[in-house]
């Protein structure tokens, strides 16, 4: 009997140890690891050299030359360079910080002003990193709808249970502005918040049109500043339908098209979600963090969230 009860406790410690998650850093998730291009503005700007950040191999360029090794990394941010009518000009809202002996990731909704032949322009800048790839440079195609700029996802197989990362925020509950570099409008009934997603697709594509089911989400909007860091802060993925879900529905609905993706013809198109499917194999994942949780050029300035040690557990 003792022996039998021996033979149990082992098979229930086998299951124990076989059950435990497996938690693996995202390429680059751990935030330590920043290119650098330095890019001369417009003489008319001022003619300044400014630094472009982005999540990449460690690497310093002088100049708006595309980066030369991107190594693995899934990373766009929404720190732009623009040229438009041939004009120059460098904006950061995504910026490297140093946390204990390395790095985290600071995004910051910014107003972005440039005085050109004495005129002021002034754009809202929401700091945001996502899994894809940023156009560049930014041109006037750009300016109507900044969606066009990126290619939003990355091939992704794999059924994850849960995103982790480490993050802390400032949130500051002040007026929130609609800022295009054409007008600046006070929106003094919308709040805004930073914002966490993460979105499982199966995508295919017919007549240059790309279609997806969404496979899982997660997501986390937070709307109050945090005491410091909270670490290994832990969002579900759902997987299936979760329009019944008050926490999910209210920042996305499934028919409102809000992301875009190259065709094969290489045109930017929305993404079409046609339904929610469990049981179908991802092909993309979009990860996207961010300082708003509001259309492009709106924003409360000085919202600010820091990430770091981004991971999925599965």
């Amino acid at each position: 009997m003792r022996r039998l009860f021996l033979i149990v406790l082992c098979v229930l410690a086998l299951a124990c140890v076989c059950a435990q998650e497996k938690v693996e850093m995202l390429p680059f998730g751990n935030m330590d690891a920043w290119a650098v291009r330095h890019i001369k503005e417009s003489f008319i700007l001022g003619g300044d050299i400014k630094a472009h950040y982005s999540i990449a191999p460690q690497q310093t360029i002088n100049g708006p030359t595309p980066l030369p090794k991107r190594g693995n990394s899934p990373w766009g941010t929404s720190n732009a360079y623009a040229k438009v009518l041939g004009v120059e000009t460098v904006s950061n809202s995504v910026t490297p910080e140093k946390r204990g002996n390395g790095y985290c990731c600071k995004m910051e909704t910014r107003m972005h002003t440039i005085n050109a032949i004495g005129i002021n322009f002034s754009a809202i800048t929401t700091g945001s990193i996502f899994t894809g790839i940023t156009a560049e440079p930014m041109t006037t195609e750009f300016t109507t709808d900044p969606r066009s700029a990126i290619n939003i996802g990355v091939p992704f197989k794999r059924r994850p249970k849960a995103l982790i990362l480490d993050y802390k925020t400032k949130i500051v509950n002040g007026q929130v502005v609609c800022a295009n570099g054409t007008s600046v409008v006070n929106k003094p009934n919308v709040k805004d918040a930073a914002q966490i997603t993460l979105l499982l697709q199966h995508r295919w594509e017919e007549n240059g049109h790309i279609y997806a089911y969404r496979v899982g989400t997660a997501s986390e909007r937070i709307s109050k500043s945090t005491n410091g860091w909270v670490n290994d802060h832990r969002i579900d993925v759902r997987y299936g339908d979760i329009t019944s879900e008050s926490n999910y529905k209210s920042w996305e609905a499934l028919s409102k098209r809000t992301h875009k993706a190259r065709n094969k013809n290489g045109k930017m198109v929305f993404i079409e979600e046609k339904g929610f499917k469990a049981d179908v194999e991802p092909t993309h994942i979009i990860i996207m963090i961010s300082s708003s949780c509001l259309p492009p050029f709106t924003g409360c300035v000085g919202n600010t969230i820091w990430c770091d040690n981004i991971r999925l557990a599965y």
